[in-house]
This record gives structure tokens, C-alpha cells and sequence, in this order.
């Protein structure tokens, strides 16, 4: 079982930065891929990003890529998502997740959760 708790959502004016990150608990995080999905009022959570057990692999939703980059560290049990030149349309809740299996972008298909943290962009 996997416990994820993310940090480092808050309020930034269009055009400016943020990185989330996600700390799990559990001694097997490398076997995991990670994912961060986003949902904002009103609408279904989305995909945006996952990245792999090594890392190597990495997957974004259009509409973040190459404005987001999905890193990990398997030492820190941490996986982040640095969130550059944002957009209004960016403001959502961001939730991290885990997979021992699944690698795609259905976000019903992650078995573990974070709490979500809120990330406000204004124009």
C-alpha cells in the first residue's frame, strides 16, 4: 500500500511557476508509476502527467506539454511537477497518484490517491 501527500500548490499570476511534489510512503515507491491528474470545478479530473518506475519514461496531456515537466527521486519517495509559464486555465486541484500496473491516462485506473492540492492561476 502506497500513502501520498502533496505539497506546493498555491496562488501565482499567469505566466509564473510552481512545483508540486508529492512524498509517498512505502519502501517499494521505484515499482510505481506516478501520475498527476487535476480536476477544476465542475469538470472531470484530467490526466497531465505520469512518469515511469526509472523515470526515463514520461507522458504529458497536451495541453501542459512542454510547460510542465513530471520528474522523480525513488531515494526521497518523491515525485514532482514543475509547472512553468501557467495559464489561467491551469487552476485545478492537483492530485498525484500511484499505479503498480497501469501506465496510461484513465485516471479511474490508479489505485492510490493524494489529497490534492490547490493551484490558482490568475490573469
Amino acid at each position: 500500500q502506497v500513502q501520498l501527500l502533496e505539497s506546493g500548490g498555491g496562488l501565482v499570476q499567469a505566466g509564473g511557476s510552481l512545483r508540486l511534489s508529492c512524498a509517498a510512503s512505502g519502501r517499494t515507491f521505484n515499482t510505481y508509476v506516478m501520475g498527476w491528474f487535476r480536476q477544476a470545478p465542475g469538470k472531470e479530473r484530467e490526466f497531465v502527467a505520469t512518469i515511469r518506475w526509472s523515470g526515463g519514461s514520461t507522458y504529458y496531456a497536451d495541453s501542459v506539454k512542454g510547460r510542465f515537466t513530471i520528474s522523480r527521486d525513488n531515494a526521497k519517495n518523491t515525485v514532482y511537477l514543475q509547472m512553468n509559464s501557467l495559464k489561467p486555465e491551469d487552476t485545478a486541484v492537483y492530485y498525484c497518484a500511484a499505479d503498480r500496473g497501469y501506465t496510461g491516462s484513465n485516471y479511474w485506473q490508479y489505485d492510490y490517491w493524494g489529497q490534492g492540492t490547490q493551484v490558482t492561476v490568475c490573469s
